[in-house]
């Protein structure tokens, strides 16, 4: 199996640029309620999230990347579909445990587990549709 780590890193500038717009812009408001911040206060250690945040989206497009390689998918779409069906079974039931016992509002389940649906299928994409 050969994985393009050129396409790995494509990925992951994807996501982390997504999240970065999902949550920045598109959530903004939405997601600093729902996570306790003030009206434009920034979350603490802003910096090193974004950089722990990058790490993340890059570890997942790696192993997102030897999925694609052991399930054959090939193209933009078996990416896609792969991805999602990964989302499905290893970060929707996680997230959703985590927000229920956390006793996390519906609405920032919501956000965060759409942002990883399609951060991931289309994270699943990238890498599947470029493989070597």
């Amino acid at each position: 199996m050969h994985i393009s780590y050129v396409w790995v890193l494509v990925a992951a500038v994807f996501q982390w640029l997504f999240g970065a717009f999902w949550y920045g812009v598109i959530f903004k408001s939405s997601w600093s309620k729902l996570v306790g911040l003030a009206e434009g206060e920034k979350p603490k250690n802003r910096l090193f999230g974004m950089f722990s945040f990058f790490i993340a989206c890059l570890l997942l497009s790696f192993i997102l990347a030897h999925v694609m390689g052991w399930a054959g998918a090939q193209n933009f779409t078996a990416g896609y579909k792969l991805g999602v069906v990964c989302w499905l079974g290893f970060m929707a039931p996680p997230l959703f445990a985590q927000h229920v016992f956390e006793g996390r509002r519906v609405n920032l389940f919501a956000i965060n587990a759409a942002y990883w649906l399609l951060a991931m299928a289309f994270g699943g994409a990238i890498v599947a549709a470029f493989h070597p």
